[in-house]
């Protein structure tokens, strides 16, 4: 009963601004920096690479499992069982905590699961959905066939719903959204060829708002064949917030080759209220990238490719000079996270970085319940209450608390979830 009053509390208000879009907003997609039940990783082996690939890159995965599994849940991803006694060995020899670990044997083809693995939103009753996207191998340049049914195989894992998109390629690191209705991409990773033939951008767009509930577009044009994903957005450009962008100077944009007119674009954002947005500019390595053997990559490295978890910020660092710099300035962007460098020097060779070997499992929340804890109740009102007395609050208690959907929790808020609680 509480359930059904806070739906139709809450969900009239969802679609208030969107005009006509009322009808063609089915699912929502939660910004990255929303409460966590927890993180996705595909975890690297040997079948596609060679024999030294785990051994180059596996530091990187241990250091994230680390780092994360104080703070959410982690979902291994192992390619057979022998794989799987392997992760569980060195992640034992690492003295992690295997708590809040769990592990689910697939076999894939490579690690990149926030391009190929499932992408969590909520319907209209706020229930977690996954969207099984095609993936293609970025256009068909690598083995995918393994990879591209991970989503599927996950939903039966974890028994949430499944929704078909594979008439649509879309890679998760190809899109960039600020959890309140704008995206950001490049179409040479969306609506080139070599992913979307049979699609218009229109109708691309058209998908993008059924089930992701973007209502506006910043399209850059891109570089088809800049590097294997045909310059994903999620290398140069970051939602910290729905009002700031993180991205790169004009100098460094222009050595990650994006164009004069998309950096003119970028830079002159606005959002989907149409406010211009913040910047804030993170340098780029200031050395080429050299792996852990002395292999000199011949180009640098971003640090815009970071992760936002529950508890910390995973950033890319390279043993550069600037790493620090780039460090630092995320930690002032995300104060109420501890930021932690991971090293992908060896990772970085194969294309990628942190962002791009992570993916996002948002909570199966009620509106409400601040403190997560599945109840309504009392705690949660003096949650509101200190939250409004204390003038801050993160992400996840504003969505949740925000009963309203006025972008504030506030006293109306309390008054609502008193009314839930008695049942009026």
């Amino acid at each position: 009963m509480i359930i059904q009053k806070l739906r139709t509390l809450i969900f009239p208000t969802l679609f208030i601004g969107f005009g006509f879009l009322i009808g063609q907003i089915q699912y929502t997609m939660p910004e990255e920096t929303a409460y966590h039940e927890g993180t996705w990783i595909q975890w690297p082996h040997n079948q596609l690479y060679g024999p030294w690939y785990q051994d180059d890159v596996e530091p990187t995965f241990i250091a994230m499992t680390d780092a994360l599994q104080s703070g959410e849940n982690v979902h291994i991803i192992a390619y057979n069982n022998t794989e799987l006694s392997h992760i569980m060995t060195v992640l034992t020899n690492a003295d992690i905590p295997m708590t809040n670990i769990d592990f689910f044997v697939h076999p894939t083809d490579d690690v990149w699961v926030r391009d190929n693995g499932p992408m969590f939103v909520y319907d209209q009753e706020h229930n977690l959905t996954i969207l099984d996207w095609g993936f293609n191998g970025w256009g068909g340049d690598t083995p995918y066939s393994n990879c591209d049914i991970i989503p599927q195989l996950v939903s039966t894992d974890i028994g949430v719903p499944l929704v078909d998109l594979n008439n649509m390629v879309l890679e998760g690191g190809a899109i960039e959204h600020d959890g309140n209705g704008t995206l950001m991409a490049t179409r040479s990773s969306i609506t080139h060829p070599s992913r979307n033939p049979d699609l218009t951008e229109s109708q691309i767009e058209e998908y993008l708002t059924e089930y992701m509930g973007i209502t506006h577009f910043i399209w850059l044009d891109g570089v088809y064949g800049s590097d294997i994903t045909d310059m994903h957005i999620d290398g140069f450009v970051k939602f910290a917030n729905s009002n700031t962008i993180v991205t790169m100077n004009e100098s460094d944009l222009s050595y990650w080759y994006v164009s004069p007119t998309d950096i003119e674009i970028l830079l002159n954002s606005i959002n989907s209220s149409g406010e211009p947005y913040q910047f804030v500019y993170l340098p780029l390595t200031q050395n080429n990238v050299i792996t852990s053997w002395g292999n000199n990559l011949g180009y640098k490295g971003s640090y815009c490719n970071y992760y936002v978890s529950n508890d910390v910020v995973l950033v890319p660092v390279y043993d550069d000079p600037n790493d620090d710099d780039a460090l630092d300035i995320i930690q002032e962007i995300h104060p109420n996270r501890s930021v932690i460098g991971v090293d992908v020097r060896n990772l970085y060779e194969y294309g990628g970085m942190v962002h791009c070997v992570t993916q996002q499992q948002p909570i199966q929340f009620i509106p409400g319940d601040v403190n997560l804890d599945d109840n309504l109740d009392v705690i949660d009102i003096v949650v509101i209450v200190n939250l409004i007395l204390n003038g801050s609050a993160d992400n996840f208690y504003l969505t949740i608390g925000d009963l309203n959907h006025d972008d504030n929790i506030d006293v109306t808020d309390i008054v609502m979830l008193v009314n839930l609680i008695i049942g009026n």
